[in-house]
């Protein structure tokens, strides 16, 4: 299986806190692609998820996206939520999953990891052609609305709260911010 990595652009510059004269650097966004079914723009999908994170005032924290076809997404479904059927995008935050004997975090460590997007490329090419919109449009918006899980925003809880900031996060940092031809889809499963 394929791995390739990209990391947010922040890291790319080469500067990082700590070093004098250098600027101050953003915590890194890292981006796997574990399939070669389809390509992925890892750089993109970094710098959206680093401009979510900076928007919803994460500037500090981090995440890792990965990129998987439906049979891993399938698996991942199956052992962590009990549904036997491939998803567009799972969110596995750190906070959730993190053993109370790791401790609290190391004083002076500003850099906070919200935990894995993983996103399926297979369902989210189906779910692209359904909404009449491009492949690329739909990866966006699955880091954005992935990404705002990982921050702690649920759809299903929050009386529409991350139905909000996810339009408006889409209106500022897209492009075209209702898809191709308008068609957006509203709620995520």
């Amino acid at each position: 299986m394929m791995s390739t990595t990209a990391k947010s652009t922040s890291e790319a510059a080469g500067t990082s806190a700590g070093h004098p004269g250098s600027l101050p650097v953003s915590p890194v966004i890292e981006v796997v692609s574990r399939q070669r079914s389809h390509r992925i723009d890892r750089r993109r999908a970094a710098s959206l998820a680093r401009a979510v994170l900076d928007a919803i005032g994460e500037s500090a924290a981090t995440l890792s996206v990965i990129f998987v076809r439906d049979r891993r997404m399938r698996e991942l479904n199956r052992e962590w939520r009990g549904i036997d059927l491939p998803t567009d995008v799972l969110s596995f935050a750190y906070h959730e999953v993190a053993s109370e004997d790791e401790g609290p975090p190391v004083e002076g460590d500003d850099c906070r990891h919200l935990g894995d997007l993983v996103i399926s490329v297979e369902t989210a090419e189906r779910y692209a052609e359904r909404y009449g919109i491009s492949f690329e449009r739909e990866i966006d918006q699955l880091v954005i609305h992935g990404a705002l899980h990982l921050a702690g925003y649920d759809h299903e809880t929050d009386r529409g709260q991350m139905s909000r900031i996810e339009k408006r996060l889409r209106r500022s940092l897209l492009a075209d911010p209702d898809g191709a031809d308008g068609k957006v889809r509203e709620q995520r499963k």
